[in-house]
């Protein structure tokens, strides 16, 4: 499927409630390509009472004449601010109680506000919640397929109270966000884990969130494989690894469980047997013979298989196993370049000294007051 169609229905007006409920805003950067179907989706929400607030990220593209088409409510950002940035300065005109955040390649059912709001309505305790990508992933080429599919296995495993948060889709009550100082755009400009380290202060706060898995988004980016690693690597793996060193906290879910841990292990040890092979077909290991190490990586290779076999034969019922093949040999690639980079950032870590962050102690890091992220002259204009 070919995800960058651009399309208006008819009637394209975002109703707009008087006193929303919830405040969905989406954070865009040259959106002309995907920011059409996230808007549609949402003018056909079945819930109503909500308010859209679009926040362009200094785009050079025709996302405002979009944003007008619909007439959602628009803001551009004085300068570029990642998407951290502009949530951060929708969330200074929202008017609802609840903040929900929709990524601008995201395509949301029709009862996914719904959702969000009876998730709050059940909880009065509740921080925040959010969900995952569905089954159905816009693009039908291996890479896009494997990696949103991979996104949508590990939450619907995941267990419901999490410890995290995801701003692909994902709601905070608005005084919560505002205590916790909303995402930190200092220290990540750039798409990273700028979601993640706000879900670790409240969750470290007592906070309660929820993964409702009943909440799945469709998710319209196509992954090339260069974007992929340096997204994996750059804007994950290393800023997701320094978070977990500086706040001693390693939380066993979503891929950070003990199958997954020693699975990033065995994997670095296959690497390792893989390049001692011809080292050992020369002799030059006397301790090992070449067919005791290839019965090694063989049992290593088993093992890995019998860890993972949830999510292979998970995806090779929906797949089947062809791409199971194709998705096995990804996910230990991740498994090698996620465990190199904690390994790594470790040993710097520990040669730095770096002391404990203290950020996370359950105070808001007061970014949202004066913030320059968020600036009184970027209000931009609201249709």
């Amino acid at each position: 499927m070919n995800a960058s169609v651009q399309s208006f229905p008819e009637n394209s007006v975002i109703p707009q409630a008087q006193a929303p409920r919830l405040s969905v805003i989406v954070p865009v950067y040259n959106g002309k390509l995907q920011l059409p179907r996230c808007l549609d989706a949402l003018r056909i929400s079945d819930f109503t009472g909500f308010e859209v607030i679009v926040v362009d990220d200094c785009s050079t593209d025709n996302t405002r004449q979009i944003v007008e088409r619909f007439r959602a409510r628009y803001l551009r950002t004085p300068r570029q601010l990642g998407p951290g940035g502009g949530r951060n300065l929708g969330v200074r005109h929202a008017r609802g109680e609840i903040l929900v955040f929709v990524d601008a390649d995201v395509v949301v059912a029709p009862d996914t506000l719904g959702c969000i709001a009876a998730d709050f309505d059940a909880a009065p305790d509740l921080a925040a919640v959010f969900g995952s990508y569905d089954e159905a992933p816009a693009w039908s080429d291996f890479l896009s397929q494997y990696k949103n599919l991979m996104h949508h296995y590990v939450h619907q495993m995941a267990g419901e109270r999490a410890s995290t948060f995801w701003a692909g889709c994902g709601a905070i009550r608005k005084d919560v966000f505002l205590e916790f100082g909303g995402f930190d755009t200092e220290r990540y400009p750039n798409p990273s884990i700028e979601d993640i380290d706000l879900g670790f202060r409240i969750s470290q706060a007592g906070r309660k969130i929820l993964l409702d898995k009943k909440i799945q988004v469709k998710h319209l980016k196509k992954w090339t494989v260069r974007g992929l690693l340096r997204a994996d690597i750059f804007y994950r793996a290393i800023p997701w690894t320094n978070l977990i060193l500086e706040t001693r906290n390693l939380p066993a879910d979503l891929n950070l469980t003990f199958a997954s841990r020693v699975s990033a292990v065995l994997v670095g040890l296959f690497v390792l047997g893989v390049l001692a092979l011809p080292v050992a077909a020369l002799g030059w290991l006397p301790w090992i013979s070449t067919g005791s190490l290839l019965a090694a990586l063989a049992a290593i290779a088993l093992l890995l298989f019998v860890l993972n076999w949830r999510v292979y034969a998970w995806f090779a019922a929906r797949r089947g196993w062809l791409f199971t093949l194709g998705a096995a040999l990804a996910h230990w690639a991740y498994y090698f370049y996620s465990g190199a980079v904690f390994v790594l950032c470790t040993i710097s870590h520990k040669l730095r000294g770096s002391p404990v962050d203290t950020r996370f102690n359950g105070a808001a890091p007061a970014r949202l007051a004066g913030n320059p992220a968020c600036p009184e002259g970027s209000r931009g204009r609201q249709e």
